[in-house]
């Protein structure tokens, strides 16, 4: 007999028990499938119970008695004994609530536990063996227990709150829950209102730690910026967390990837420590009051690819930016940087820049002609400068842009035709554009008011199905306006105001359409206020004011229930306003109520015309 096949005859015993080992392992206990069964049977699944899962699995559809529990979707088992050791259903669809009594407690073995779509209980506590517990994005509301604090073994600990759910700590449960939970690597309890300062007490082994939007308050310990393992730091959105940086090189510099410290009280000027974060990759401290010109040692991060240094008072040359070679992501906005963007044309290193913003700066000159190296852009806005010229046509045939801003400059000349499908935003409000309105069926947001753009309103503008707002007023279009405007299902907000526009209001708004504002004011049209206009159930504001109209005041637009501003001025309009001598359809029976609702919607129709950015984004979200 060879030798190989003394070996192989003498190794058979033990690779026979392997296989019989591994058909028989992750086979988990009954009452383990049992208390999953039970658990699974307390919630009913909806597919809005998370709106932050951009993508959301019924997991628990998966799970029944005929199939071996170690299978089940989101449940995983320990190799060996079988025992469930971590449950992954986020995203799941679950609704409802998580009683003390939960049959989930049974687990003792659970080592891993990531869950959303229900309330928060004490029993978390005896789950002594948990390394990881992520419930984050939860409708969780009111206290987080203490008894989280025991958790000794804890390495990851996320507890994010989000809009729906007002997650909170009580007095010292936050201290506490650092002092006890000494293991700690990875932390994150953003938008948890903490209301407490940061105790000096942190884990040393920390590489994430996520505070955004807390409510922290103080000083900022300088010993979390010397964290030798740091790899990620969000403090964001704090505004009474005062951070004092470190004049001299950070502990954590060698490992440090994200700093997020955007919108905290952090006067003064950009340390040059910041300069001695070689893996620093994105780094964001917009609104922190920071002034002065930007320190030389910044310019040796090479690696950076996000930065965001918005809101402040900084101060240089644009150019200086094109050193950083692997940028994605650049905002200079609301700042006081100055000169040209001659740069744009010789910088051939940012082939991956995805977002450029240097809105509301002192920038000059025109937009360089001839760009070939941002290929990848999706994003440019440049509003609120003092930049001048026509739109290079390279803008135009970007074969993934999706949103151009060039509001409040001097751009000339006609708005050539989309190269991009994705093309979702256009702002070029108060330029001097001409020409006709540009067609893109991807469009989303058309601002174009406060231009010299002229001709007729095509009725091919109805094929964007996709368009929320359309901004046409203070040019100088004719015609009529097409009828189909009104059925146009998404749009929102519709401003033809100031123009030439003649002709009667023909158009037919249809039942179930989304208008919430309409503008025809400064017109020259004629004849009645159409009785369609009774399908806008969610309209706040119509104004019909300076044109021609001929029509009895049409007492039943009282009967749309959000209409708050209505202008009629200086047309023919006659007849009474009251339906009796008491009656007023226009009346409200909480007066208190209408006006809290008028300052809403007044705030609403400023941030849709004032800061187009911000609602943009809103509508990406």
């Amino acid at each position: 007999m060879s030798y190989v096949k003394l070996v192989f005859f003498m190794l058979l015993p033990f690779l026979c028990q392997l296989a019989f080992c591994s058909s028989i392992s992750h086979l988990c206990p009954k009452d383990q499938a049992l208390a999953l069964l039970q658990f699974k049977h307390m919630f009913t699944l909806s597919p809005i119970a998370s709106a932050y899962c951009e993508f959301s699995h019924p997991k628990t559809l998966s799970w029944n008695k005929s199939i071996n529990c170690c299978s089940w979707d989101g449940v995983y088992c320990d190799e060996t004994t079988g025992h469930v050791i971590e449950l992954n259903l986020t995203c799941s669809q679950l609704q409802g609530k998580f009683h003390s009594n939960s049959s989930l407690f049974q687990l003792s073995n659970l080592k891993r536990l990531d869950f959303s779509g229900s309330l928060i209980s004490p029993k978390f506590g005896e789950f002594s063996s948990l390394i990881h517990l992520d419930l984050s994005y939860s409708n969780f509301t009111g206290l987080i227990p203490v008894e989280i604090s025991s958790l000794s073994k804890l390495q990851v600990l996320s507890i994010q709150s989000n809009i729906y759910s007002e997650l909170r700590f009580g007095p010292y449960n936050f201290e506490l829950l650092l002092k006890n939970l000494t293991r700690l690597r990875e932390l994150n309890l953003n938008s948890v209102n903490i209301s407490s300062t940061i105790p000096l007490n942190l884990s040393s082994y920390l590489t994430n730690l996520g505070l955004s939007d807390t409510q922290i308050y103080g000083i900022l310990p300088e010993g979390v910026f010397h964290l030798s393992n740091l790899e990620s730091l969000d403090l964001s959105d704090n505004p009474q967390l005062t951070v004092r940086f470190p004049t001299t090189k950070w502990n954590s510099s060698a490992s440090l990837m994200e700093l997020y410290l955007s919108g905290l009280n952090a006067t003064g000027r950009i340390p040059e420590s910041f300069g001695h974060l070689p893996s620093l990759r994105t780094l964001r401290i917009a609104s922190c009051n920071l002034s002065g010109s930007i320190p030389k040692p910044l310019w040796n991060l090479t690696n950076i690819e996000v930065l965001d240094l918005g809101d402040n008072h900084l101060e240089g040359p644009i150019s200086d930016f094109f050193r950083f070679g692997k940028m994605r992501s650049l905002s200079l906005a609301n700042n006081n940087f100055n000169g040209q963007l001659e740069f744009l044309s010789f910088n051939k290193s940012w082939t991956q820049l995805e977002m450029l913003d240097f809105s509301s700066n002192s920038l000059t000159g025109p937009i360089p002609s001839n760009v070939s190296g941002l290929q990848n852009l999706q994003s440019l806005l440049l509003s609120s400068n003092h930049l001048n010229g026509t739109i290079p046509s390279w803008i135009f045939s970007l074969p993934s842009f999706e949103w151009l801003d060039l509001r409040y400059n001097h751009f000339c000349g006609n708005i050539q035709e989309f190269y991009s499908k994705s093309f979702d935003v256009v702002s070029l409000k108060q330029n001097q554009m001409e020409g006709p309105i540009p067609i893109q069926q991807s469009l989303r947001l058309l601002l174009l008011s406060h231009n010299n753009l002229s001709g007729e309103i095509a009725s091919t503008i109805c094929n964007l199905t996709k368009l929320v707002v359309l901004d046409l007023g203070s040019n100088n279009l004719e015609g009529t306006i097409p009828l189909c405007l009104g059925e146009m299902s998404e749009l929102m907000i519709l401003d033809l105001s100031n123009n030439s526009l003649s002709g009667t209001i023909n158009t037919t708004f249809s039942i179930g359409n989304q208008l919430i504002i309409i503008q025809m004011d400064r017109n020259k049209l004629e004849g009645k206020v159409p009785e369609s206009l009774i399908n806008c159930k969610y309209l706040k504001l119509l104004h019909l004011g300076n044109n021609e109209l001929n029509d009895t005041f049409p007492k039943w637009l009282g009967a749309l229930p959000d209409l708050q501003i209505l202008n009629l001025t200086y047309n023919k309009v006659h007849g009474p306003i009251k339906a009796s001598r008491t009656g007023n359809l226009f009346a409200y029976e909480n007066e208190k109520a209408q006006e809290k609702i008028l300052v809403c919607y007044l705030q609403v129709f400023k941030l849709i015309f004032h800061n187009i950015n911000e609602f943009a984004y809103f509508l990406h979200a």
